[in-house]
């Protein structure tokens, strides 16, 4: 399915350097744009803020801009950290799922709740943004297979096994990479196998960023279905334990998944970490008093990027290695297992020249100066996604 775009200005009648624009633009317009992950429920909404209101400046989204960078499928993530466990995180994920539903109910004209592929044609047939969802961190169904059905039918379409908090079940590549972290086994119990047939039977996605080695191959091992990295992006580029190796890009291709290129900078930029090293030196006693309050890295990391954007947009990278994340995967398996999850409002940094949801068409347009042919950006954009979503919903 492909929208249609509102208006077409006739090739012959502009100039070349217009039509060079106008095509992207057009492009855009045309495709069906998939984002699978954004975590502004959790840093947004959930603190009071409303994703209705012009949020440029103090946030990375709003329904405004979602419209205006042409994203017609954003996958919510529903996230709470490992604050929350036996008792609290499934009540906390039923809570931002209350959220998204409140803010699709005040704005019918705007976005529609999807959960099949036919109510996302239905959304898209109306140029609505389809509102879809995703938990991210196996610990908010809290070792119960009932909270994960439950979850289904409340509209989750993908769950991410493991946030940076490993469950009694799976493994995360934060702890798989901490040589002080000791638990045995690695990987998924029994237990995390059941979840991972469970989801399958259900036609939820299993998500494998976040997740350690180990983890990995076991989900990749037990899936019967493709899976979905909904935010991570290329080892090879930048070594991070969040990232994936040939190995791993190689594993989702051959399952028929798909990898969603995260847009940290931390996770694009593998220099990016010691430039942002220097910049919290210049700012060690704030750091240090952070630290002492206990406050979890990323939350420091949103703290200081909200007080300090100046001086961490001098330490971003060249929006060109978002594109060279997925030139990589297209070039070692090619383009059909490849997609966008921005990651947007879960992170503090990204590079240059992608500062919200709404520049989401310059990656269609320095897709289209790579020499990318609108065939292959369409699948990119959201046709890969949708290809791994129709396959889990099947029956």
């Amino acid at each position: 399915m492909r929208k249609i775009a509102q208006t077409i200005v006739p090739a012959l009648l502009l100039p070349a350097f217009m039509l060079a624009q106008t095509s992207y633009k057009v492009i855009h317009e045309r495709a069906i744009v998939a984002d699978t992950h954004n975590d502004v429920l959790s840093t947004v909404t959930m603190k009071g803020l409303s994703v209705e209101k012009d949020l440029t400046g103090v946030a990375q989204s709003d329904l405004a801009r979602f419209k205006k960078g042409g994203v017609d499928i954003q996958m919510f993530s529903i996230f709470c950290d490992d604050h929350y466990g036996k008792g609290t995180a499934f009540k906390y994920a039923n809570e931002e799922i209350d959220s998204l539903y409140a803010i699709a109910r005040r704005n019918p004209d705007k976005m529609e709740m999807v959960a099949t592929p036919a109510q996302l044609t239905h959304a898209l047939a109306r140029h609505k943004l389809a509102a879809m969802m995703g938990v991210e961190g196996g610990h908010m169904i809290e070792d119960n297979l009932d909270y994960l059905d439950s979850l289904f039918k409340r509209g989750v379409r993908y769950m991410t096994l493991t946030w940076n908090n490993s469950t009694s079940w799976a493994t995360s590549a934060a702890d798989e990479s901490h040589k002080e972290f000791t638990v045995s086994p690695y990987g998924l119990t029994e237990f995390g196998k059941q979840v991972v047939r469970r989801m399958n039977e259900l036609g939820m996605m299993v998500d494998i960023s976040h997740v350690g080695e180990k983890t990995f191959w076991d989900a990749i091992a037990t899936t019967t279905k493709p899976v979905i990295a909904s935010h991570s992006s290329v080892y090879a580029i930048c070594p991070v334990p969040r990232n994936l190796k040939d190995e791993q890009i190689r594993a989702v291709a051959k399952n028929g998944g798909v990898i969603d290129i995260n847009f940290y900078s931390g996770f694009i930029d593998s220099n990016y970490a010691r430039r942002r090293q220097v910049f919290f030196e210049h700012h060690k006693a704030e750091f240090d008093s952070l630290t002492a309050l206990k406050k979890e890295d990323y939350e420091i990391s949103e703290f200081m990027a909200k007080k300090y954007p100046k001086e961490l947009n001098a330490v971003r990278p060249p929006f060109s290695m978002v594109i060279d994340h997925i030139d990589y995967i297209v070039k070692l398996v090619g383009v059909d297992y490849v997609g966008l999850g921005s990651d947007f409002d879960g992170i503090d940094s990204a590079p240059l020249g992608l500062d919200g949801v709404q520049d989401f068409p310059k990656i269609t347009q320095a897709l289209l100066k790579k020499g990318y042919s609108e065939k292959d950006i369409d699948k990119i954009l959201g046709g890969n996604f949708l290809r791994v979503f129709r396959a889990n919903s099947a029956k």
